[in-house]
């Protein structure tokens, strides 16, 4: 389901609001991860990753609730295009069924490995895609139709 957020101050806005919030579950990942809460580390690296995502989405007045959709729009669009590396595409879905798995499998035993590559991955893809976001909103010094 795609959702507006017109009205809700400027597209820049609300890329960075995004970028922000995924940069915020990012950190609560990696406290968790110290706590040795791996299941809940895994929880917010995914969320971050959502949050990013859809902070790309948001460039063009985008959002997504259905995590299945923003996903899938973000592959289809970005990753299948080149514009992010398809290899992300791969972790993405690496990181899509470890948090299911973190947050549905009753018995699911979270490694700290594999917590520590969910956080890498969502790391690396908050990297990208800030980079992406401030080329396209012009944060370089260049002004664009985004603002």
């Amino acid at each position: 389901m795609e959702q507006s957020n017109q009205n809700m101050g400027t597209r820049k806005d609300l890329v960075l609001y995004r970028i922000q919030t995924a940069k915020s579950d990012l950190n609560a990942a990696r406290i968790l991860l110290e706590a040795e809460e791996y299941k809940g580390a895994n929880n917010r690296a995914y969320y971050a990753v959502f949050h990013v995502i859809n902070a790309v989405h948001a460039l063009k007045g985008n959002g997504y609730k259905c995590h299945k959709d923003a996903i899938g729009s973000f592959n289809k669009n970005y990753v299948k295009t080149e514009i992010f590396p398809r290899e992300m595409g791969r972790k993405i879905s690496e990181i899509e069924e470890i948090r299911h798995a973190s947050d549905y499998d009753d018995f699911y035993l979270a490694s700290r490995e594999e917590t520590e590559r969910q956080i890498t991955v969502a790391d690396e893809l908050i990297q990208l895609v800030e980079t992406y976001c401030m080329l396209q909103i012009g944060e370089r010094g260049k002004k664009t139709d985004i603002e």
